[in-house]
């Protein structure tokens, strides 16, 4: 081992295994791992409350896994680092890259720095199958639908790499000037908010290979069917830990490929491969088209007349839009910090094409809300369900909240867990239950428009309406 000192920085990679940067940092010498909260660069973006709730107990697990030697700041990351790089005489600083505008913005400002004052610095892939400026068609512009971007810009190209192992004998040095907690760092909220959120989660790098191990074993298998419904348990619930990088993308990807190996999942493996590739292809988008999170991908929903409607928005927030599959879904989210991927397509369609609201709502409180809120998947998921995306849903394509709880939750046990006020009604009426007789609302003891909502809106009308509205924008934008 050299007499090396390497800074390696943790950013969304907090895991030891598979970890290319404190890999390569370990096989150097000695390591200064470093974590920075730094809200500054991200402006408007910083972390939502969810997030940083998770970030919370991420950070308290990886400290643990390196023997509580965990460097924590908080401030200018620029600043931080070479201040650490003279309190500890570290003489090199690697990180995993990230892939936010301001993070590369950021990491390229860094890296210049620190070539100006010949300080070694490097970064590595730790978060993606595959890099954005390697994945491009062949005239080297990058893809804008995914089925080519998955068929041909991902199977069609080597093979995305094996795991590493945990680095073996990790020598860590401390920055002793540093006095910094995690509770200093105040990720957690005021309120009682995380409470039921922590009750619902294992987190950390452990527990992200136990739900990997867990859901090979027993959710892998007819996956490609039973992901639609969310009552099964056939879905990873993988996102949060891979955002924050507790497991890798390589190590969720060969794991499945191994399972598909000794079991013959293969339709479904394929399947669960494909959603790695929506990541991929999220990520691509936005590196490409950094501007993704705020401006339509598809400018002519830049002349489309949304409803800025306050009402509305605090009834789809909180659940109470009379529409009970959107109303558990949206609970779902305030109670767990998660939801299932069907429903949030069906409250994502509700929201901007039942009641016109601009999908930039939407994003924002799920940025808020969820453990998994990433700035990639947010912002390219909401632009395809609004129709503004690239590859984008059809604008025409409108969820209808009745006849797809119907269909992926047929006895309802889903939507009556969180919605509890409908829990003894009959499957029948129970996603249309302005449609149940008198007596059995009564029996059931269901007073519309007291115990549980009216419909805030006519859904026909409003899908009508919907429809009527981007024809328009659409001759305003092709005349």
């Amino acid at each position: 081992m050299s007499n090396k000192t390497t800074i390696f920085w943790f950013r969304q990679d907090l895991r030891i295994s598979d970890n290319p940067g404190l890999f390569e940092a370990a096989q150097n010498g000695r390591v200064v791992p470093i974590y920075i909260l730094d809200d500054q660069e991200a402006e408007s973006f910083k972390m939502g409350g969810a997030s940083r709730l998770w970030l919370h107990h991420s950070l308290k697990a990886l400290n643990e896994s390196l023997s509580n030697s965990l460097n924590l700041y908080a401030g200018n990351s620029k600043d931080i680092i070479f201040q650490i790089l003279h309190n500890t005489s570290a003489n090199a600083v690697y990180w995993n890259r990230c892939y936010e505008p301001w993070r590369i913005k950021n990491d390229s400002e860094i890296k210049e720095k620190l070539k100006n004052k010949n300080i070694e610095c490097k970064s590595f892939n730790g978060s993606l199958l595959w890099e954005p400026w390697e994945n491009l068609k062949k005239d080297r512009t990058p893809y804008k639908v995914f089925t080519p971007f998955y068929n041909r810009g991902c199977l069609q190209t080597s093979a995305p790499r094996l795991p590493l192992p945990k680095p073996e004998n990790l020598e860590i040095v401390k920055d002793i000037n540093n006095k910094t907690t995690i509770e200093n760092l105040n990720l957690l909220p005021t309120t009682k908010w995380n409470k039921p959120i922590e009750s619902c989660w294992k987190i950390g790098e452990k527990a992200a290979q136990e739900r990997l191990i867990n859901f090979t074993d027993n959710g892998l298998k007819n996956y490609k069917e039973n992901r639609n419904y969310p009552f099964k348990k056939n879905v990873s619930r993988l996102s949060p830990h891979l955002h924050f990088g507790e497991i890798s993308p390589n190590q969720a990807w060969h794991s499945a490929q191994i399972k598909n190996m000794d079991q013959g999942y293969t339709s479904d493996v394929d399947c669960f491969l494909s959603e790695l590739g929506w990541r991929e292809f999220s990520h691509s988008l936005l590196y490409h088209f950094p501007d993704l999170p705020y401006k339509n991908f598809q400018s002519t929903f830049d002349n489309f007349p949304w409803i800025d409607n306050h009402e509305y928005v605090n009834a789809w927030k909180t659940g109470q839009t009379g529409y009970p599959i959107v109303d558990a879904g949206m609970r779902e989210l305030w109670q767990t910090g998660y939801m299932h991927n069907r429903v949030r397509m069906i409250v994502g369609s509700f929201l901007v094409k039942n009641l016109l609201v601009h999908w930039h709502h939407g994003r924002d409180w799920f940025w808020d809300c969820l453990v998994d809120a990433d700035l990639a998947n947010n912002s390219a998921s909401w632009q395809w369900i609004a129709g503004s995306g690239a590859d984008a849903a059809p604008y025409f394509r409108i969820f209808n909240p009745i006849t797809q709880g119907e269909k992926f939750d047929p006895e309802g046990q889903y939507t009556r867990h969180f919605v509890p006020e409908l829990e003894k009604l009959p499957n029948k009426y129970l996603f249309n239950p302005w449609k149940a007789p008198k007596n059995i609302l009564e029996n059931c003891g269901i007073v519309l428009g007291k115990t549980y909502p009216n419909p805030i809106i006519n859904l026909e009308q409003s899908r009508n309406i919907a429809l009527q509205a981007y024809k328009k924008t659409k001759k305003i934008q092709d005349p």
